[in-house]
């Protein structure tokens, strides 16, 4: 069994694969304060709950939290009995980032894009709707070409109501008009379909200024299901994008 691990600023989304297939997700929330200790046994028991008892051959990380590392690389050693790899500068994956500073760009994203050119071919904007929602454009040669970084859904509705006095913490759903009569509804409203209008102007003026004649369009994250519902500008709606993509990296840097 290979274990694929996204470590992203809430959560940690680990897969687990037998060859190429998924066949089990599990997830834990991000706390900088854990133990190594308390890393490994976790994932352990939770492999162990899932009805998997063989070994784990080997496991990929992908994160954008460098403070958990540390701890969280000793626990995969100390429980699981393999080292991991952590994608960085120097892993093989398959595209080419032409940014000005290939450094600069976080190894969630660089995941996602072998992951959306491999299954869907380029030019893809791939779209993570995650703690910040990013748009990534990969060129028809399988090329990391532009990106654009906006406040997550979740981060903007924390922002609105930690900021303001009066404003309630609520759900975010979409309510069934944009013409609230009430604080929640109201705050839904312009959370949901604010997010909504901001997605498609910007697919919209990607493809304008890409001026390509066919521009696929693939989004995953958490919350991406609440917007992906609401437009027909997303093509594919894959939530397991990422652990694929991790899954894709680790098989190149084991041949």
């Amino acid at each position: 069994m290979i274990l694929t691990v996204d470590i992203g600023n809430t959560n940690i989304t680990i897969g687990m694969f037998e060859g190429n297939k998924v066949v089990g997700t599990f997830r834990m929330t991000t706390n900088i304060v854990r133990t190594s200790d308390e890393y490994g046994i976790f994932i352990k028991d939770v492999i162990r709950a899932k009805g998997f008892d063989g070994d784990v051959e080997g496991v990929i990380i992908s994160s954008v939290v460098p403070k958990i590392m540390y701890s969280f690389e000793n626990g995969i050693i100390k429980y699981l009995n393999t080292k991991p790899i952590c994608v960085g500068v120097g892993t093989k994956t398959g595209i080419r980032i032409e940014a000005r500073n290939p450094s600069e760009v976080g190894a969630d994203r660089i995941v996602d894009a072998v992951a959306a050119y491999d299954l869907y071919g380029g030019p893809v904007l791939v779209i993570d709707f995650g703690t910040a929602t990013t748009f990534d454009v990969v060129s028809e040669e399988g090329a990391f070409i532009a990106a654009i970084t906006c406040p997550g859904i979740k981060l903007a509705a924390n922002a609105l109501w930690s900021g303001t006095a009066k404003l309630p913490e609520v759900e975010i759903k979409k309510p069934s008009s944009i013409l609230a009569k009430d604080t929640i509804t109201s705050m839904q409203a312009g959370l949901v379909y604010g997010y909504i209008g901001q997605t498609e102007y910007i697919i919209k003026k990607v493809k304008e200024e890409l001026d390509v004649e066919e521009l696929r369009i693939v989004a995953t994250g958490g919350l991406g299901k609440i917007i992906v519902d609401e437009t027909d500008l997303i093509d594919v709606y894959d939530p397991d994008l990422t652990l694929y993509g991790l899954k894709l990296i680790y098989d190149k840097n084991k041949r």
